[in-house]
């Protein structure tokens, strides 16, 4: 199962809708999307396979992506929450919240993928593996990931 991970897109949709495009091509059955989409179109954007998406700090149409993700088949796990996929436990959030981040990662999941700094990380906290794949705006390094959940293989992809 390949998951693509993408955050911080700041209503940047070409290259949002490019970074989709390619983690599709690449494979990616599920989208995660960890958060800071501030509209609409970037979840419209989000389109093809099941995505879930949390909400970030910018993020202040809560109701009106709701109703996007909601419009469009996504699930929205608002601040943070956790999901199973391949036998594999995953949490999301954005990461500005830091009882959220405690929250998620006190039941020591697979995975904990967060955006918010706008910096790639892929770091084992404990038994506890964190992502965070990059930004699409205000990033040194454009980037979106692709993670193998059956290999544990994260490939990095950099958009112009």
């Amino acid at each position: 199962m390949r998951i693509g991970l993408i955050s911080d897109t700041h209503d940047k949709l070409a290259r949002t809708e490019m970074a989709v495009r390619r983690l599709l091509d690449e494979g990616a059955e599920v989208l995660l999307h960890c958060g800071d989409l501030t509209t609409a179109g970037a979840v419209e954007r989000c389109v093809g396979v099941p995505a879930y998406f949390v909400l970030g700090n910018n993020d202040y149409d809560e109701k009106g992506l709701r109703k996007a993700i909601e419009d469009s088949g996504g699930t929205c796990l608002g601040l943070g929450g956790e999901i199973e996929i391949a036998g594999r436990r995953l949490a999301i959030t954005h990461g500005h919240s830091g009882h959220m981040v405690r929250r998620l990662s006190v039941s020591a999941p697979d995975y904990l993928f967060y955006g918010h700094t706008h910096v790639a990380v892929d770091e084992l906290h404990g038994k506890t593996r964190w992502i965070n794949p990059g930004a699409l705006h205000r990033a040194e390094d454009y980037r979106a990931a692709l993670l193998n959940l059956e290999t544990g293989e994260l490939t990095s992809f950099l958009f112009a």
